[in-house]
């Protein structure tokens, strides 16, 4: 009987929010289908960039620029010591930084700020153009932040409220499909220079560990987001 309540509970709770479901249903297809992951994973590569630039800046490493490459692998290059907490906590950024911008998108969705966290995602943008060294880097941040500020200021306001939604499960799946592909990537050998391997190098955890990790915190960060969207009080979409 506790189940059956359980199971009626959250029917209620995902019935009354169809618009974060449907969101959440059309992100998770664009990041299962293999085709639209490929065409979009670039978005999930420049929040993994960024949260390595960012980090590495707020640690007081200097920033020698971001390259983005069209197989949606991308490199942040700082200056500074080649070891210590700093070095760590930039290495350690990436993966865990898109899903914890998704979950900040959530909050922020739920409180009904779909205009702020779309111009949130605009700035972060401008910043990390600034930090862009090549020329498909500078395109795919450039042609992402325009999709962003023409919904901001163009689209109805449910509609800009259903894109940021998007926008935020799509960081939080992608997220995660990320930091399981790395994972499986190191168990098949084709991944030995990851941040995860470079981390195994700085500190006691090896390599395996720090992927787990980064999904562990993925997961946490989507898990979080539900309860956020989805448990009374949260968005009312």
């Amino acid at each position: 009987m506790a189940d059956l309540d359980v199971i009626t509970r959250g029917y209620e709770l995902v019935a009354a929010r169809p618009a974060s479901l449907l969101a959440a249903l059309l992100a998770l297809t664009v990041v299962a289908w293999r085709p639209s992951w490929r065409l979009t994973r670039t978005a999930v590569t420049i929040a993994h960039e960024g949260g390595h630039a960012l980090v590495a800046v707020l640690v007081g490493r200097g920033l020698a620029g971001i390259r983005l490459h069209a197989d949606s692998s991308g490199v942040t290059h700082s200056t500074g010591a080649g070891r210590g907490p700093g070095v760590v906590a930039m290495f350690s950024a990436g993966y865990v930084f898109p899903p914890l911008l998704g979950l900040g998108g959530a909050v922020l969705v739920a409180a009904d700020e779909a205009q702020a966290m779309l111009w949130i995602a605009v700035v972060l943008l401008a910043a990390t153009l600034l930090q862009i060294r090549n020329l498909y880097g500078g395109l795919a941040v450039v042609a992402t932040g325009a999709v962003l500020v023409l919904v901001a200021l163009r689209a109805p306001a449910d509609l800009r409220t259903g894109f940021a939604a998007a926008l935020t499960w799509f960081l939080l799946f992608g997220g995660v499909k990320a930091c399981l592909e790395l994972r499986r990537g190191r168990r098949g050998g084709r991944l030995r220079h990851s941040d995860a391997d470079r981390l195994a190098e700085l500190t006691p955890l090896g390599g395996g560990a720090w992927a787990a990790v980064f999904v562990l915190v993925a997961f946490a960060a989507t898990l979080a987001a539900c309860w956020v969207v989805f448990a009374p009080g949260g968005a009312p979409a």
